[in-house]
């Protein structure tokens, strides 16, 4: 396996993020590790040397990320892979969530994510080669109650991933989406959880944040292994462009989508009737 490839990580200081960085430097990469808690980074990473630069950055800042960006070819010359890991989740119903709510979730997962491809861009395509690897999740593809923005967030990742995927094509560049299912990391417990403000009683989300923290530390995803799969994933020569990762997003992605063709051919006739 290539061992000196370049990774811009974001997201780096926890959970999935974090194991892939570990995995990279392991491997003998470098690693441009970005986080709003390079600290906690540094605690959890030591011994890598010239092979690591940690970085501080808020993705939802366009200047942070273009300095990042400069820091990290200056440092390493160039950049091959790029992982769009960082990621926010609120739980709330549509109707409890503010418009700064909402949007917050938007600003983290869609549109700092976008920061930081249209500005590696230019750098890749000069290169005439790349990996972008966003990570979506299984709500990208199906949604349950009280996670309405984390999907339209998720969904929105794809939708952007499958665009992006077609434009770059023609330099060298390749996409794969990511749609991790359920990971035992911390993104369940109640510490990093988040939650809307505005309780409306009769949608019972006091409920739904039992069930959702009572999975913490049951997750069937081991964030270890999916660090393996990604060191595999950026050695192909035409990787998927789609990934579920985990026994229950693969389950449910698929079922989702033959839910979906039992629908449409259901309403066939209504579909195609408005046609001239």
């Amino acid at each position: 396996m290539t061992t000196q490839k370049v990774w811009f990580i974001t997201g780096a200081s926890k959970g999935m993020g974090l194991e892939i960085t570990k995995a990279v430097l392991k491997n003998g990469g470098k690693v441009i590790a970005t986080s709003r808690n390079t600290e906690s980074l540094l605690e959890k990473i030591v011994d890598y040397g010239d092979n690591l630069l940690p970085l501080k950055l808020d993705i939802t800042k366009e200047k942070h990320v273009e300095e990042a960006i400069s820091k990290g070819i200056e440092k390493f010359g160039q950049i091959d892979i790029v992982v769009n890991n960082a990621g926010y989740n609120l739980l709330g119903n549509i109707e409890e969530l503010s418009d700064a709510e909402f949007r917050k979730t938007m600003d983290v997962n869609l549109f700092g994510m976008t920061n930081l491809i249209r500005h590696i861009l230019p750098h890749l395509r000069n290169q005439k080669f790349g990996h972008i690897i966003n990570t979506a999740s299984m709500m990208g593809y199906m949604s349950y109650p009280a996670n309405g923005s984390y999907s339209a967030s998720k969904f929105a990742v794809i939708g952007l991933s499958e665009a992006l995927a077609q434009e770059v094509a023609p330099f060298g560049i390749k996409v794969t989406i990511l749609a991790p299912g359920t990971f035992r990391t911390n993104f369940m417990n109640k510490e990093s959880l988040s939650v809307a403000k505005n309780k409306i009683a009769v949608y019972s989300l006091d409920k739904m944040i039992e069930l959702f923290t009572g999975l913490d530390g049951k997750q069937l995803g081991d964030p270890e292994k999916l660090a393996e799969v990604l060191l595999e994933l950026t050695e192909m020569s035409n990787p998927p462009l789609h990934l579920p990762l985990g026994s229950d997003s693969y389950s449910a992605v698929l079922e989702s989508l033959r839910n979906k063709k039992e629908e449409m051919e259901k309403w066939e006739t209504l579909s195609l009737s408005t046609d001239f």
